[in-house]
Order: C-alpha cells, then structure tokens, then sequence
C-alpha cells in the first residue's frame, strides 16, 4: 500500500496493516532459524492472528530438532487451535509437550482445555489436579478445577438417573397394554430431546436403544415410527461410529422402505434421518469420543454407496409414495454433487451417473395417467430436472459429458423407437425434462432424427394429455435462441392455432406462453419487438385472467405465472400487472401453495417488475461507433425510468410481496435452485433501495430471510442479500430487525462485503452496518472479531475515496472498545497508532471527529497507549493542541478527553504536555462558559 494521499503515510515497507512483517522473496533473504519463526509467531499470536501464528510454529517445527524447543512448539500450537476451536489438534499438540516435559503446566492446563471441550470430563480434571499439584497457590487452576468438578458432579448426576429412565421410556413405549396416550406422548418426547444430548445419546446407544427403536419402527404404527426416526437422528448427528454401528443394525433395504411409505410425515422424517446419516459418515468424526475409534480407520464409502444404491431403486419401486419419490430425489441433490468445485473428487457423481441416470430419466420421463406410470407429485419431475443439473454441472471433462449425452440419447430412442406412441411420449417427456435441467443435453436430444417432427405433429393431436406434452416440450425448447427462431417460422402458427380453437384452458394456456417466449426475446430492448404493436398486453391480460381464476388447478395456473416472467420485459405488462392487485395477490398466494415448481416464474417476474436485473450504462463513445457502424442499439422503455420503477416496488410492497417472499425462501424443496435464490436476493435489495419501506420489510420477515440467501446460493445473490442485509442494519436498530441470537448470524454477510471484489458502494454499506454492530455489546464486537473483519477494516482506513475511509474509521472507532483490538494498536511495527493520530490532524472534519473519538476511547480503557502517542510522530502535540483550538465543540471535547487521559496516565508524558503552549490552551478553555 502506498501512500494513498499527501499527508498520510503508507505503511512501512515489509509492513502490513495488522503489524505482521511481510515476507521478503526467498532469493533475497537470509536463511530464517527455528527461534526466529518463534519469535515471528508470538508477536502474530499476541496481534490477534491465530492462523498465521500456528503456521509460523508449524515451520518452525520443521527446522527444529532440539526436543525442549520442539516441546515449546507443540505447546504454543495448542494455544493456536484452542483459538481457531479445533479441540482435538489442541489435545494432540499439548500431549506431545507433555511427553517431553511431564510437569509442564501451560501443555496441562491446554490440554484440559481442549479435553473439557471434547466432552471428556475425567480426563481433563485428571490434568488440572496435575497443575493445582504442580502450582498450588495458582487461583486460576484451583477456580478451573472447582467449576470442572462441580459440572463433573451436574453429569454424573444426570446420567445415574438417566439410565432408569431410559429403559422407562422405552417400556410405556413398547407395551401394547398401555393406554394412557399422554403417557405415551410424553416418553416421545422425553427420548428425542434426551437424543439430542450427547450424554444422552450415548446413554441410549449403550442401553440397547438401536434395537428397541427398531421395534418402534416395525409397529407400523405412524407415532411411534416418527419417534423412532426422530431419536435416530440424535444418535446419529456428526457421530461416525454410531451412523455405521446404527446402518448395520438396521439395514439399508428398511430405511428406504420407510422412505417409500405413504404417510408423508413419516416419509420426511426418513429423509431427515438419512440426510444426518449422509453428513456423519461424510464428515467423519465431530463429536466422536477419542480413544474408540483411534486404532481402527473407518472406511464409509461402501455404506455411502449401499445407500445411494437403494436411493435410487426406490425411484423406480413401483409400491414407493410419491412423495417418498420426492424425498429420495431431494436426498441425492444434497448428497451427491460436490459442495464447491474446490473439491476435486467427483467420483460419487460419476457413479451416480453409471449406475443410476437412467432410473433419474424413469422419473422425469413419466406421463401421468398412462398405464403403468410411476406416481409421482407435481413437484416430482423439476426434481428429476435439478438432480440431472447438478450431476451434469459436477462433471470435469469433456469425457465425462460426452458419457451422459450418451447414456440420455440411448434412454430417448430406446423409447422413440418401437414402442409406438407411448414410447414417443415418454420420449419427449424425457426431452422437456432435460432442456429444465442439463439443457446442453436437452438440445442434444432434441435434434436426434424425428424427435422435432413428433413434437410439432403431436401438438396437434385430439388427446389432451399427448397434446400437453408435447406443447409444453415445445415450450421448453423455445428457451434456447437457435431453438427460438427454428420454432418462430414453424411453430408460432401453429401455437396461435391451438390458443384460438382449443376448447380446453390447460392447452391454450401452454400454448399462450410459448407465444410469451417467443413474443419477448427482445428482453428489455424496447426497439425489438418480435409481435405487433399490443399483442404483448393482449396476452399478458389473458395470463392475470388465468391466474385469478381459482376455478382453474393450480398446476395449470402455474403456467399463467410462467407467461407474465416472460412478457413482463416489457415495461407496459409491468406497469399494468401492479394495477391488478388481485393478479399480485393470486401470483404470491401460487407462491405459497406446495406446487413449487412454480418458484422461478415468480421470481423472474418480481425481478422484471422491480428491475432489479444487471444493466450497466453504455458507454457514449461505444454508441456512437454503433451508430456509425449501423449496428443495433438497445433502447430503454419509457415506463423504466427510476420514477415509475420506485412506484411498482411501493405497490409490490403494499400487495404483500414481502410475505411471499419470505415463504419461498423456506421451502426445501429443490426448485428453489441457487438461481432462484439469486433472483429473491436481488428483488429484496430492490425493495429495500428506499430507507422508508425498511421498516415494512422487516416486519413482514423480509430480514429473518435474507440470512439464508446471504449465507448460500450464487455469489452474486449471496452479496445482493447481504447488501439489503446492510442498508437494514444502516438505517433501523439491529436488536429491533435482528432479535435475539438472529443479529450474530447477520455479522457474517456484512463481513464478505468488505471483499476486495465487492464494489466500493458494497465496502462502503458493509462498514456502516458494522459500525452500528460494533456499538451494541462486546459479544457482537468478538463475532466481527472472530470473521477476521479487523483487518480489513483497517485496509479501508487507507482507501483513497473519502466516504469509505470515514466509514472504516467510525468502524475502528466502535471497535477500539474491545481489549483485543486495544492490544492491536500497541502491536510492533504497526502504524494503527500513528494512522489514528493523523487522521486527527486532517481537514476532514467527520474524519477527524472519528479518529480523535478512537483516541479518546483508547487512552481512557487502555493507558499503555497513553505513553506509545508521542513515539509515533512528532507531530502529535500540534495535532492535539489543533483539536483543543477547533471551532467544532465536538472536537474540543475529544481532544481535552485525550489530554486528560495522556496527564494520568505517565509523569514523562505530562511533563511534556506542560512544556508546550497546553496549560494555557485549556486554561483558555475552562473558562468559557458556552461550552460547559
């Protein structure tokens, strides 16, 4: 960093903001010894960075042989994973310092540290007896030791009466004498939270539990199966050893069979339970108590795939629910694609892909009402939509690719070719849910021999339901531009037709929004319009007449939501969909219903009504070589001036989009992709533009959900969630939007703001909203603290554009009152100080009142800073003697705090301050009584 403007020095060189010294090249450094990286990790654990620290001792480590220097290292790499909270690398380290050192108290009183947070209580009371024996007068072991006993004694306790109850509970549970159904209730209850436990949990296990839930789950009895399932995922939840021990006992084949169960309730609950047992074999040990598990390496990939092989048989069970069907298929879109693509190994994809792609297209090729159909919901095929996305997205290679082109064009002509129509529909079935999903693979398909030519013949056909695939296959194949204008010269008469001369709503709403699709590929350019002049608003009037006519099912209606996300890139359909606020309000009550299939097309329409799509200005040197070129110019439509924009939102608003919204973020349901999840994000930042509609989004549950979208989803949509989040924080009081634990989750989102990618609008609204964090209480201070915010926060202190180096500054300021951040600002070779004390010198006048507010508050709560002042420049005496003699009262204040605080704190330090011009500037000052 430079120095970013007269006045202000950049940092030393070699040195960052946070007082770490960076590194020089290797070719130009002498060789670092062991002692050196110590010394380096010290000062970084002391400043607060615990992770750069613990790779200083690792390195050190690396170059030392000596084992009392070894044993040292080990020991401060204990206190470093105490820090980062990884409890067994800090039992691990502190046990090699012990076996060098046996009396060494700080690996002791570490490790009991780090043992009391892995739950083994007799271990590390063993280790703090150790240190009391070792340093009997030491008040702080003898306090640790007393607060472990006595929480020993609360456990042991509890666990004594806990096995007499458990075998209780289990009793009134199993005997088919027992009528009392309160009794009953209450034993359910009682086992699943003692489940959640991990004492209890362990008690469980230990007391026969995974038998005697397994007779729970064979009474077919739904209660009692629900408390089975529920008490299963207790005992399962991040522990490895009791998932398998759990598996072998019951058995894969029963798991999905319950899954597969018609009561719903029970089903998800199935679900829910194979998801928990999904992670703990995934991520191994969490919980797991050391020692049992050590000498053994627990391989859970065959259990992994056993599941997953039963997952997917279960799709093509003819006796499975449907909604089991959607279970499984929710499951395997959790489970199986890679998280991120940091993650190299795809190997679970890939597997999926051999041994079960075709099983997947079984359920997204399904025709309802044919003979021999599968049941499914009307959510089952966007399911087999997205499952297909994603394993098509977690491939690497163009290999790999051409593998599932192949598989999906084999499984289309092995129905296309000699299974007659039903064969041709299941076909095209396949075709529709491929362009929803993997599209490159739907249009693959697509151009097979005949396929096309079936789709278009068929759109004519007298069956209703052959004539619904295929124009809805010919809808989704609209989606693709070389797609679009094959189907415009042949397709577009022939979906007029089937619109004017159908006799059934279902078709000719299908074939009204293939029309949309092909009527607005324009987008947003107002010059290319592919209809004639009022078409668009003709067709867009009949969609709000479809979709408030509730005599209509709810499937069909959908369709009428899915036209308006086309047609409404025309502003006019915009400006007249939020006049009608019956059409609003039916859209948001579809929003709600359990179709959700339909999420997308209503999120696509609020982002078109809100315009809350990218658009970036166009360059005027670029428009006029355009013009010059004769080259096309997209044109803006009157009606999407900022003006008439703010108006939609406010009737948006008023119609109750928030609620809508807000229930959409809850579903778990796959449809609500991380696309869909980027459009909400970007319609709630819109709503939240003007500071006056804060207030009504909050109310309504728009800031509980806008947590999630800022914490998953696209990136783009995580930080348009987390930007909304941050002009709520701006401008209402935090503890008000954000009520109880809910305002820690926020710290989060408002961090990643502070990115180097974010814009400075973004940087800007983040440190703002910190700010206001930062006042509240110390436990939100040590949140921020904790997501590493500090530096770059001071990052910021050096940005060139006023505003955010003010914002930055105000940050720092609320969180100075932090003793870790005190500690900071006396840090070796930092500039923190120095900063400070020359922002209170700037012209500025809202950066000085910022700066000379961090001074203030840092001499009043940590004096030490009082004597480091004058060592940081010498211009420090001018600085505060211009703050006393400031026309601002504001400033005058500070800077006699500051004074005052500096007199207490040193005799050198006061000396110097009556030497200068100081006694008479305040004397001057005491006496006017304007400013008492």
């Amino acid at each position: 960093l430079g120095a970013p403007y007269p006045g202000i020095p950049g940092p030393s060189p070699g040195t960052c903001l946070c007082g770490v010294r960076g590194r020089v090249p290797a070719g130009s450094r002498q060789q670092v010894t062991a002692e050196q990286l110590r010394a380096r990790g010290n000062a970084l654990f002391h400043a607060g960075d615990h992770g750069a620290a613990l790779a200083a001792y690792t390195e050190a480590l690396s170059l030392s042989d000596a084992a009392p220097e070894r044993a040292v290292l080990h020991r401060n790499r204990a206190a470093c994973y105490l820090k980062l909270e990884d409890y067994a690398k800090a039992e691990a380290d502190a046990t090699k310092a012990i076996e060098a050192d046996g009396r060494d108290v700080k690996a002791l009183f570490r490790r009991s540290q780090a043992l009391q947070q892995l739950g083994r209580l007799d271990q590390a009371i063993g280790d703090l007896q150790r240190c009391v024996s070792l340093e009997p007068r030491n008040k702080a072991f003898q306090e640790a030791l007393r607060a472990l006993g006595s929480s020993m004694h609360e456990k042991m306790k509890t666990m004594s009466c806990t096995d007499s109850k458990v075998e209780q509970m289990f009793h009134i549970l199993l005997d088919p004498e027992e009528e009392d159904a309160d009794k009953k209730q209450k034993a359910v209850q009682n086992l699943i939270v003692l489940a959640r436990e991990e004492a209890g949990a362990e008690k469980i296990f230990q007391s026969d539990g995974v038998r005697l839930l397994t007779q729970l789950l064979d009474t077919a009895r739904a209660d009692l199966m629900l408390a089975a399932l529920r008490t299963l995922v207790g005992l399962c939840s991040g522990h490895r050893s009791r998932t398998l021990a759990i598996l072998a006992e019951l058995g894969a084949p029963r798991l999905s069979a319950v899954l597969g169960v018609e009561h719903e309730q029970v089903s998800l609950a199935a679900c829910n339970l194979l998801h928990v047992m999904f992670d703990s074999l995934k991520e191994g040990l969490q919980k797991d108590f050391r020692g049992k598990e050590d000498a053994v390496v627990l391989d859970s990939s065959r259990d992994l795939k056993l599941l997953i092989k039963h997952l997917l048989e279960l799709l093509v069970l003819e006796g499975a629910s449907a909604h089991g069907r959607d279970n499984a298929l929710n499951l395997l879109i959790k489970v199986v694609p890679r998280k991120s693509p940091k993650e190299t190994n795809n190997s679970m994809s890939l597997w999926v892909i051999d041994q079960g792609l075709k099983k997947i297209l079984e359920v997204g090729s399904t025709v309802c009402g044919s003979p021999g159909s599968l049941p499914v919901t009307e959510n089952s095929r966007m399911s087999a939509s997205v499952l297909l996305s994603k394993l098509y997205e977690d491939l690497k290679c163009d290999a790999e690719r051409e593998n599932f082109h192949h598989l999906c064009e084999d499984y289309v002509r092995g129905w296309f070719e000699g299974h007659e129509l039903p064969g041709k529909l299941r076909a095209i079935q396949t075709v529709s849910c491929l362009l929803q999903g993997p599209s490159d693979a739907g249009n693959r398909v697509l151009e097979l021999e005949g396929i096309m030519d079936s789709v278009l013949s068929l759109c004519a056909s007298v069956c209703e339901a052959h004539q619904l695939v295929a124009v809805e296959a010919l809808i989704h194949a609209a989606d693709k531009a070389k797609r679009a204008s094959f189907i415009t010269a042949n397709g577009v008469s022939l979906l007029k037709e089937i619109y004017k001369h159908s006799e059934r709503d279902s078709i000719r709403i299908r074939a009204l929004v293939g029309l949309c699709k092909l009527g607005s590929a324009g987008g947003t350019d107002f010059s290319m319009k592919q209809f004639a002049e009022g078409s668009t608003m003709k067709l867009a009037k009949q969609c709000r007449k479809w979709l408030c006519n509730e005599a209509i099912d709810t499937g069909t209606r959908r369709w009428a939501v899915e036209g308006l996300a086309y047609l409404t890139f025309d502003a006019d359909v915009k400006e007249e969909f939020v006049e009608d606020k019956a059409a609003m309000q039916a859209m948001f009550h579809l929003a709600k219903s359990e179709d959700r299939s339909v999420l997308y097309a209503v999120a696509s329409t609020l982002v078109n009504c809100t315009n809350s799509y990218d658009h970036e200005e166009p360059d005027p040197q670029m428009l006029e070589l355009a013009k010059y070129a004769k080259q096309h110019i997209p044109e803006q439509h009157p009606k999407d001036k900022p003006e008439f924009v703010k108006r939609r939102v406010r009737k948006l608003l008023m119609a109750g989009v928030v609620s809508a919204l807000a229930c959409m973020v809850k579903s778990e349901n796959p449809a609500l992709t991380n696309s869909c999840r980027e459009l909400i994000s970007r319609v709630f930042l819109a709503l939240v533009e003007e500071a006056e509609d804060r207030g009504g989004v909050v109310a309504q549950g728009g800031g509980k959900a806008l947590i999630p979208l800022s914490l998953e989803g696209t990136e783009v949509g995580q930080t348009k969630a987390a930007q909304a989040l941050a002009k709520i924080t701006i401008t209402s009081n935090p503890e008000m939007a954000f009520p109880g634990e809910r305002i820690y989750e926020v710290v989060r989102p408002l961090v990643s703001l502070l990115h180097l990618q974010r814009t400075g609008l973004e940087n800007f609204e983040g440190l703002m909203a910190l700010t206001n964090l930062a006042g509240i209480s110390e436990r939100l201070r040590q949140k921020i603290l904790k997501e590493r915010a500090v530096p770059m926060i001071e990052g910021y202190m050096f940005e060139e554009h006023e505003l955010i180096r003010l914002a930055a500054t105000e940050c720092m300021c609320n969180m100075a009152m932090s003793k870790e951040v005190q500690e900071l600002f006396l840090a070796e070779g930092s500039d923190r100080l120095k900063l400070m004390v020359l922002y209170s010198g700037e012209e500025d006048e809202k950066l000085r009142r910022a700066a000379s507010g961090t001074l203030a508050m840092l001499t009043a709560l940590h004096p030490p800073i009082c004597k480091r002042i004058p060592q940081v420049t010498v211009h420090w005496l001018e600085i505060l003697q211009a703050l006393l003699l400031s026309p601002s009262a504001e400033l005058q204040h500070r800077g006699a705090v500051v004074v005052m605080n500096m007199m207490a704190a040193a005799q050198e330090v006061a000396e110097q301050l009556i030497a200068s011009e100081m006694l008479e500037i305040l004397s001057v000052l005491a006496k006017d009584k304007d400013k008492p």
